[in-house]
């Protein structure tokens, strides 16, 4: 797979991850302020549309919508 289609594949995972929860990119800024993390709504949907965000982005953005595990593999 080549890098455009694994960053679209992780922005997918995590973007199914809020939809699941129902929440918005500013909730999401809120979760994340309360883990200590500070990020803008605007910053975050930057991110996320690029998919070009880091594994620690990610893995702060799970644990702050209190994901404990994420689909990984699509079939």
């Amino acid at each position: 797979m080549a890098d455009k289609e694994w960053q679209d594949r992780v922005k997918g995972i995590l973007k199914s991850e809020l939809k699941r929860r129902n929440l918005s990119y500013k909730q999401l800024a809120e979760k994340l302020e309360e883990i200590g993390v500070q990020e803008t709504e605007l910053n975050i949907k930057n991110k996320i549309s690029r998919g070009g965000f880091t594994a620690v982005f990610f893995v702060q953005c799970l644990v702050a919508i209190g994901a404990k595990s994420a689909q990984i593999a699509s079939d």
